[in-house]
């Protein structure tokens, strides 16, 4: 059986973020041990869902989109991931995000798998009827995949807390009975969680913050560049900025701008709030060119946008000390050993995104008992976890002289060979 086992569905000369997520076992994959006879699970996904998502337009016509469900490993628990709705998701992006939320969750020990969901859709061109009977249609299209002890879905790129709301919706109307524990990231009125729509870009700031201190950075003053101001480079900028760092510069799919002083984070919010990105804030310096941003030098850059925006040559270029991955698959694994070689630190998207996952999971239990936590015993919690899952992995990499990421994929890939080992093949 050839480790480059390319399934029939995926285009073999551009496998595109799942020749990605290939690559990166393919670096764990000497290190398991024993446990490699067990790699080619990590290859293949357990089950993929792909539907026709029909919908009555408010014109009256009727208009299909392309829907995905990946689970890719359920031996840990139920699969856990988000559904985005964006008009370049394909097939592969899923899969690859679906195995990054698999060693996403071992990496930081919660008991799920990976799973994730996506529809083909540019939710811009859609009204606010439209994305419902979307999201809806979507529900009752994967309905038989998900549930609260199979698989948990939540907001990703473009979904929020009013799409999980019609989510659960959807689903307990299909079963007859309201189970919250279905979607996570839901509206607090509805049993979400304080602190999820947070949790993500809080991890970042707590994994930036361990990983500062080991590479003797004072975060009083520290540079920081961020790509991406949605919710998880939003809310890293408020903290760090409210930790005493300089926020010089930001780009999202509207511009970027830069103020060597930092920028006023909270007057940046209510600008992007208004404007909707960050072109034409007035507390900027300047306003730069796209690929200018790489350029600019940083103490910590935070990609927080998609993925494969690190490459080769972005990698060759940056000057920054630490990079913590906000966003999935930034970095080309090319790009890593570029970054590698220039003693760059990266803080991988499976550890340092992994925030907003532990809060999720804090949600679903949460849910389960039907008590609630408060937000500081929520955030406590969450620190204490992320700061464990990066000490873990720090050991890792300093004792096998191996990437934060190759790091976090042996401690991951273990967990998750191990219960499929211990459980065996059925029949």
């Amino acid at each position: 059986m050839s480790h480059d086992y390319i399934p029939s569905y995926l285009n073999p000369n551009d496998l595109g973020p799942w020749g990605q997520y290939l690559q990166q076992v393919d670096r764990v994959a000497p290190h398991l041990g024993g446990l490699s006879r067990w790699v080619e699970t990590l290859k293949r996904p357990k089950r993929i869902l792909t539907v026709d998502v029909p919908i009555e337009r408010d014109d009256g016509t009727i208009a299909h989109y392309e829907g995905y469900r990946v689970q890719h490993n359920l031996s840990r628990g139920p699969g856990k991931g988000g559904v985005r709705f964006h008009q370049d998701v394909t097939l592969s992006e899923v899969m690859a995000l679906s195995a990054w939320m698999s060693v996403k969750n071992a990496a930081v020990n919660v008991p799920y798998g990976g799973a994730k969901g996506g529809i083909r859709v540019d939710p811009s061109t859609l009204s606010k009827g439209e994305l419902q009977r979307l999201t809806r249609r979507y529900t009752s299209e994967i309905s038989m995949l998900i549930g609260p002890t199979k698989d948990i879905p939540a907001p990703d790129v473009n979904t929020n807390e009013q799409v999980m709301a019609w989510m659960m919706d959807s689903y307990a109307m299909i079963e007859g009975n309201l189970s919250t524990g279905v979607v996570t990231g839901k509206p607090i009125s509805l049993g979400g969680s304080l602190g999820r729509r947070e949790a993500t870009g809080r991890g970042v700031f707590v994994v930036g913050q361990e990983a500062a201190a080991r590479r003797g950075v004072a975060l009083a003053g520290a540079r920081i560049a961020i790509q991406g101001f949605g919710n998880v480079g939003g809310t890293a900028a408020t903290i760090f900025a409210d930790a005493g760092a300089k926020i010089v510069a930001v780009q999202d799919h509207t511009g970027t701008i830069v103020r060597e002083d930092g920028l006023d984070v909270a007057q940046l919010h209510k600008h992007v709030a208004e404007a909707g990105g960050v072109k034409g804030f007035p507390g900027a310096d300047a306003t730069l060119d796209r690929d200018a941003f790489w350029d600019i030098e940083s103490d910590i850059l935070i990609p927080a946008a998609l993925e494969r925006q690190i490459t080769e040559d972005v990698a060759a270029r940056l000057k920054t000390k630490i990079i913590l991955e906000g966003a999935n698959g930034p970095t080309t694994p090319e790009a890593d050993d570029i970054l590698a070689d220039k003693d760059v630190l990266v803080v991988p998207d499976v550890l340092a995104n992994a925030g907003g996952v532990t809060v999720s999971y804090f949600e679903w239990v949460q849910d389960f008992s039907s008590f609630f936590w408060t937000e500081d015993e929520i955030n406590a919690r969450l620190t204490r976890i992320m700061q464990s899952a990066f000490g873990a992995v720090w050991d890792v990499a300093q004792e096998k002289k191996v990437s934060l990421r190759t790091a976090t994929f042996i401690v991951a890939c273990t967990r998750i060979l191990q219960a499929r080992e211990v459980r065996g093949l059925y029949p």
